[in-house]
């Protein structure tokens, strides 16, 4: 099975110069937890709820000011749309990485994160 049949196609993403209270908007009205980060079109980093608030907690840092690049993980996971789920997973499980980015030609075409995961043991399940 490929990782393009269980990802989350054409995810939210959010530029490197945006700020910290954008991202926190975004994950609140898409909810979700895992912001892929861009320059113009290019995977840069990526940004989880976790992230942000850690940022906030660390530092003095004002929300509307502060941008996501300073919350990103650089060079996240990333993987091809077709990737072998048991490979995904299997190296999510052992980095403990909540999330796969599936990028296409150098462009960010979904994200497989843990939710994807247990909706695929779900139906498996049912």
């Amino acid at each position: 099975m490929k990782i393009a049949e269980l990802m989350t196609a054409d995810p939210c993403c959010i530029q490197r110069d945006e700020s910290l209270r954008q991202a926190h908007k975004l994950m609140r009205t898409r909810n979700v937890r895992h912001l892929p980060v861009l320059k113009g079109d290019q995977l840069v980093g990526l940004v989880s709820e976790r992230d942000l608030y850690l940022l906030e907690t660390l530092k003095s840092v004002d929300p509307a000011k502060e941008p996501v690049d300073q919350a990103m993980t650089d060079s996240p996971f990333s993987v091809a749309p077709g990737a072998r789920v048991r490979e995904v997973v299997q190296e999510m499980l052992d980095e403990k990485y909540g999330s796969a980015v599936v990028v296409e030609r150098g462009r960010v075409i979904g994200i497989f994160t843990r939710s994807d995961a247990l909706r695929a043991l779900l139906k498996l399940l049912r």
